[in-house]
Order: structure tokens, then sequence, then C-alpha cells
């Protein structure tokens, strides 16, 4: 065998391993992986001037607000978080997910005739902004974890918003799409001026500026530039410029010349939150993730379950294992829609439903044989005081939209960085998408339309209450073994999420897959949930499998009673980082379902 035929084994795989169309990327000093190689690059350019992995990614994060507005993140939304400081010891789970408005409350909605939130074209989007939580978010840990100035780590945001960044397929991809088109006609001026020619689609290479972006941008640095005091207040000069200043003023003006209800206190009051994590262990690890304010338990509650199993002896996506693992993110996900809110306004019976005995006695409700034809009942949590919650009690109108079809997966997107001294970080922005939401050209961004994921049921975890967090689909994990973190994980696409994740952990800790490996291969997930995201669909039974998986296996899975519909993603823009904490080296896999991309050094 010759040399080029010997790497070109090791990099596609063996005939036991899954072929990848991509390598690793292996680095001594620091890695980064993205959604798209210009967010990569704004993360690498901190890391190569002395930075640390903190200032990658908040580097990273603002920059994707420019490159990546159309998956579905925009700098007046929100974002979650978990890093590790290896000089504190701190790891870290971060909400920068924004709040419900003052004004806001079930009887408000229910004043105006909704018994949901709704979105999406011709929709009354207006009524579902949520306070701005992103910006916030990423300062606090700057000036908490990072090294870098404000400045610092806008200044490849700032360049790409002014200088421009080249139109890319997924971009034009999103703005062909009609809901997008028709959203910006329902709030003109929309975004036509930023992101079309006249009307027409850019091609592919043109420049795309947004210098409104770009100024406001350029606003929270020159507020930092301008203010006196040590480096934390300086820090928090340019954060006001955001939340109290020029900028905050703007963004409630832009909402009221809407209809939208945010308020200048609703902007001047937001704080994101620096948590502990919430954590199960599996296959010699431990997992650690955001709390019960996301659906991040969900993948966290399968893994409990699934030790109970032995899916290697299945094999890697067999009809068996398939079956397996879906009928446990069923269970997870019941409980989801009865237990999960935010833990500030709602007793939520974390404890109880992450115990390995709970995950022992749910396990033995998965038949090997046949399916949940619908969602099945939540555990009996006796803590909780919450009884049985079926599946029309938190979206009423679930029910009556019961159908074969396709859950959509499109948006948001996942950065994660690490460094030669052993910190990680990792970000899943999102909210503010063209086709649901309202972009405003003065701002240059829309804001986050996330209210939607509210329920109006009295004491309901996720009942809407002014100043809460709705039950955001956002998450994204760090894995540690013997203490010591070593992976981070995170693969956007709503309520595909945590059940994307769970799959990548697996691919990993099961199989023993490499990070491009455990991305690259073919996904799958339930739909048999009422959708997180307005208006709520449910499609009972159905599962989705990606076109890569094999026809035999999709015709056995169908035979078993699984409804089976082909889906050409199950979650998309995945990303794996990896350290070696005996020799220090690095690894970072990318999606090539999308436009992402890893980065070493």
């Amino acid at each position: 065998m010759s040399t080029g035929q010997r790497l070109y084994q090791l990099e596609q795989g063996s005939a036991s391993r899954p072929r990848t169309g991509r390598p690793v990327v292996h680095a001594t000093r620091g890695v980064v992986s993205s959604g798209h190689y210009l967010t990569s690059m704004a993360g690498m350019r901190m890391l190569m001037s002395g930075g640390n992995a903190i200032d990658a990614m908040v580097a990273a994060t603002f920059a994707a607000a420019v490159v990546e507005p159309i998956a579905s993140y925009s700098l007046g939304a929100e974002s979650v978080f978990m890093l590790y400081d290896a000089r504190s010891g701190d790891l870290r789970a971060v909400s920068g997910q924004g709040v419900a408005p003052g004004a806001t409350d079930i009887d408000f909605y229910r004043s105006l005739d909704l018994e949901e939130i709704p979105t999406g074209p011709g929709k009354q989007a207006h009524l579902s902004f949520t306070v701005p939580g992103v910006a916030d978010a990423l300062i606090a840990m700057l000036d908490r974890y990072g090294t870098k100035e404000l400045g610092e780590v806008l200044a490849p945001a700032v360049e790409y918003a002014r200088e421009g960044i080249p139109n890319y397929e997924y971009m034009i991809a999103a703005l062909e799409d009609g809901s997008t088109r028709e959203q910006f006609d329902h709030y003109p001026p929309g975004g036509w001026e930023v992101f079309y020619s006249g009307r027409e689609l850019p091609g592919t290479g043109t420049l795309l500026r947004q210098p409104a972006l770009g100024a406001v941008l350029e606003a929270m640095a020159s507020g930092e530039q301008g203010a006196e005091g040590d480096r934390s207040a300086r820090l928090r000069a340019g954060r006001d410029v955001f939340y109290r200043g020029e900028v905050a003023e703007r963004i409630v003006e832009s909402s009221a010349a809407v209809g939208g209800v945010l308020s200048s206190e609703d902007l001047a009051g937001y704080s994101s939150a620096i948590e502990e994590p919430i954590s199960t262990s599996f296959a010699g690890h431990r997992i650690h993730g955001q709390g019960p304010w996301t659906q991040g338990a969900v993948a966290l509650q399968a893994l409990n379950m699934l030790e109970h199993f032995d899916l290697g002896s299945m094999g890697h996506n067999s009809t068996r294992y398939i079956h397996t693992v879906v009928e446990a993110l069923k269970l997870a996900m019941a409980d989801r829609e009865a237990y999960y809110g935010d833990p500030d306004f709602a007793a939520v019976p974390v404890s109880e439903l992450l115990s390995k005995e709970y995950g022992a006695e749910r396990a033995r409700l998965i038949d090997p044989d046949r399916p949940h034809a619908k969602l099945p009942p939540p555990g009996r949590v006796e803590s909780a005081g919450i009884g049985y919650s079926p599946v029309e009690l938190a979206y009423p109108g679930s029910a009556r939209r019961t159908q074969a079809g396709h859950a959509s997966t499109d948006g948001t997107t996942h950065i994660a960085a690490q460094d030669s001294e052993g910190n990680l970080a990792c970000s899943t922005p999102s909210g503010g998408s063209f086709a649901k939401s309202v972009f405003f050209p003065d701002l240059g961004f829309a804001l986050s339309t996330r209210m939607e994921m509210f329920n109006f049921v009295p004491g309901h975890p996720n009942a809407l209450a002014p100043g809460k967090r709705p039950r955001t689909t956002l998450i994204n994990y760090i894995a540690t073994r013997d203490g010591v973190p070593v992976m981070t994980f995170g693969c956007p696409g709503g309520d595909h999420q945590a059940q994307a994740n769970l799959q990548l952990m697996l691919n990993t800790f099961v199989f023993g897959m490499n990070p491009q490996e455990a991305i690259e291969a073919p996904r799958f997930a339930t739909d048999s949930v009422p959708n997180s995201f307005y208006p709520h669909v449910y499609y009972p039974g159905q599962l989705s499998a990606e076109d890569a998986l094999s026809q035999e296996t999709v015709y056995d899975l169908k035979v078993m009673g699984h409804r089976v519909v082909r889906a050409t993603v199950c979650g998309m823009g995945a990303t794996i980082t990896a350290r070696d904490p005996e020799t220090g080296v690095m690894s970072a896999g990318a999606d090539p379902r999308r436009a992402c991309y890893a980065l070493g050094w």
C-alpha cells in the first residue's frame, strides 16, 4: 500500500468505520469550529493574538451575527453557553436567553383573542419579542473569564459588517425562501435593501455589507473606549450602550413602531445568568449541560435510560439501535412537556428526573419490538406536584394539527473553542429568523421571537410570566472524564437539537468515533412531540430519517410500526471539539451539512 493510499484510508475510515468527507482538525495551541469559516476565523484571530478560548468564543459569536444572520441568529436575540475556565476551575452553564417583557402576561394575549403566541409570515411577530440576551451574556463572560477588551473581540465582526463578506450558498438559499420575502414585505422595509440587489437574489461571491449593524457594534466598542475605570467598568460601559444607551433607545422605538411592547426598563433590567450546570454520567464520562429552562436534560435523561441497553452489540444505526434510542427520546420528551421550565419561576424536579433510579424505571417502558404510537405519558414525579400532562395541555392547537409531514430543523448555529491552557467554551446562538421575525434595517438586526415557546396554562412550568425565560430548544454540552473537561458537543436543529447531540455522544462514547466521524454519521429524530415553535405541529409516531440511512433499515423500522419520513437533515451545523488531557492535543470536527469549518493552530 502506498503512502497516499494509507493516508486516504486513515482519513476516510476502514470498512469497519464510517467514511467522512473531511479530516479531523488536530492542533496543539487551539481549535475553533463553527457554522461558517469566517466565524471560525474570528475566533482564531483571538487565539493567535494571545487570547484564550473564552475570548475566541465571544469574538466568534459576535461575528456570527454578521456572517450567519440567515441561521436564525441576530444580535438582538439570545444564546446559551457552556464554558470551563482552567484558572479558576469553574465549569459553568450560561444563559443569554432573553426573557418575556414586563408588559406581557397571559391575560395580555388573551385580550387579543390569542391562545398561543404567533410568529411567521403575516402573523403578529411583534408580539413575540423577547428581551435581547446574547450581548449581555457575551460581555459578562468576557469580563469574568476572558482576557481581551471588548473592542478587540468586536473587531472581526465590525470588519465583516463594514467591509463585507462574500454571499454564500446557504445564505442565498435562505434569502430565496418565500417566507423571508413575505415577512420583509409584511414589516417594510425589511431587509430588501441590505440583503438583495434591488429585489433580486445576490450572486454567490458578491459582497454583503451591513453598515447599520457595523455601526451598532462600533458604538459598543466606543462606549468601552471612552469609559473610565478598570477593565470591568469599561466592559460594562460598552454593554450599557446596548442596554441603556443609544442602541437600547432605538430597539425600543423600533419595537414600538411595529406594535411591540419592549420597554426601556426591560432592556435596562436584563441580566444574563452564570449557573451551575446539570449533569449525568455515561460510559466513563460526565455530561454537563444547561438547566430545565432549556431542553438540555432530554439528552441526559435519555442517556440514563440507554445505559441499560447494550447499544454497541446492536450495531450503529441498526434498526434495533434506532428504535431503542428513539423510544428513550420519546420518554424524555414527554417529561420535557410536563416538567421543564424556568426554575426561577417554577419548581422543576431536576434531581428526580436525572436520578439513575428514575432512568431505570423509564427504561423499562421501552418495548423492544413496538414503538409508542404517540408521545407517551410523562413519568410520575411525586415531588413535582404535577399530574399527567397530555399533549393538549401545553399547546391546545397541537391536537388539531396532528398530521404527517416534516418538522423544520433549519436555523441556529453553533460555535466551540479550546486552547492550550485547557479552557473550553461553546455557544449556540439563535433567534431573529428573517422568515418569522422583524428585521430593522436601521439597527441591522432582527429581534428574537422565542416568546412563541411559552404556553398559557396557569401553573405549568413553562407558562408565560413577565421576566421569565421561555423553555428554549437551545443547548450544548461539555463532557468531563475523571473530573477533567475533555469535549464539547453542539448541534443546531430546534427540537432535533437534543436528539442530534445525543447521537453525537453515542457515536463517540459507544462506537468510538472521532469527531468528524461522529458528526458526519447519518442521523434520525422523533417528531412525535408538539414542536416547540409556533404553530406547534405534532406528528404522532413519526420518525425522521436522513437520506443516508439505508433503505433496508427504513423498511424494517416501518415494519416495526414507526411512521418513517425521509429528511435532508436531522439537525445540521454540528460541532465537536476534544482534548487529550495527557498530550494536550486538541481535535475538532465540523458539519458538512452546512458551511461549517474547524480551524486549528
